[in-house]
């Protein structure tokens, strides 16, 4: 649905923006994160056309956006990080605005009323814009975004300023947009990304570091696998059993809840599963396990990883280039 290939973006001799390739596929909610100043905004405007990029090509459709920008264009919803709102105009009015500006063709007392049911306003549709709360401008500019009913949705930072309960009701509206429509939600809010999100690409100073699905990230980071093991048993007995354990590199003591019950960590060959002959070993020893988790690199982790190999990377490959 959108493809996005080898695209650069120069400011005078700043490179914001490196050769990136990703793509996000019909129906699917792809999380765009990056710290600030990443390239995040700068290719969400290339992708919606609102800026021109320096090199590569961006499709919507199958359409690009340089050469077709107008059918391209039209496939696309775009909820910029500040919302494009007339604040002198009822929220019905403004939405009947953007309707004729884009030339919808579809019935349009129907289709915003829908809309405007979609993202909770059409209560508050005869209120003037600039009365509204933080969280229901942001509604109105995500009702915007869907006039016409593209399929493409692009949102920049959606939940910037927004109180907890807005910041939840936000995240379930997005949701529910994924049923429908492929979104591209950019954050660089870790939480945001992990809880609404069905596949993560990561930018750090305008490259692709990651692009991976949410629950995969912290497993491309690692170079070894984590459990987080509970045990009723003697801690030091029972630690001695799990290092004798094939695949277990690494045994460590972690929270000591009584005097026969301590958690471990154990870190094991990455390509193997230890599940079952941890489970038979502690069988063996009548140490019961109270409790056995995955443990690998959260999200935060995982994203530090990847954006602080990103930039020394950079800096190693700027320090070879002075010295040609």
């Amino acid at each position: 649905m959108v493809e996005v290939k080898n695209l650069t973006k120069s400011y005078g001799n700043v490179l914001a923006v490196k050769g990136i390739s990703f793509s996000a596929n019909a129906g699917e909610i792809l999380g765009f994160l990056g710290p600030n100043g990443a390239g995040k905004t700068t290719t969400m405007n290339i992708i919606t056309g609102f800026l021109s990029a320096t090199g590569g090509t961006v499709t919507i459709d199958g359409y690009d956006i340089l050469d077709n920008p107008k059918e391209a264009r039209s496939r696309i919803g775009y909820l910029p990080e500040q919302p494009p709102l007339y604040l002198d105009m009822t929220v019905e009015k403004y939405l009947e605005f953007i309707y004729e500006l884009k030339k919808v063709k579809l019935p349009r007392q129907a289709h915003l009323k829908e809309i405007m049911t979609l993202v909770k306003i059409y209560d508050i549709k005869d209120r003037v814009i600039k009365n509204l709360s933080k969280g229901y401008r942001q509604r109105v500019g995500v009702a915007q975004a869907l006039v016409g009913n593209p399929p493409v949705i692009i949102l920049d930072e959606p939940t910037v300023g927004l109180d907890p309960r807005q910041i939840i009701e936000m995240r379930s509206l997005i949701r529910s947009l994924g049923k429908k429509h492929t979104v591209i939600f950019s954050s660089h809010v870790l939480s945001e990304v992990s809880a609404i999100c069905d596949r993560i690409v990561v930018i750090s100073n305008g490259t692709i570091a990651a692009d991976s699905k949410t629950e995969e990230l912290s497993s491309i980071t690692d170079d070894f696998g984590r459990i987080s093991l509970t045990v009723e048993g003697v801690p030091s007995s029972v630690a001695s059993v799990l290092s004798e354990i094939d695949g277990v590199t690494k045994v460590r003591k972690d929270i000591k809840y009584s005097e026969n019950v301590c958690s471990f960590i154990l870190e094991h060959k990455k390509d193997m599963d230890i599940r079952r002959a941890v489970f038979r070993a502690m069988s063996k020893a009548d140490c019961p396990i109270l409790e056995m988790k995955d443990a690998g690199k959260t999200l935060e982790e995982s994203f530090l990883y990847l954006t602080d190999v990103t930039e020394v990377e950079r800096t190693k490959k700027g320090r070879k280039g002075g010295k040609n």
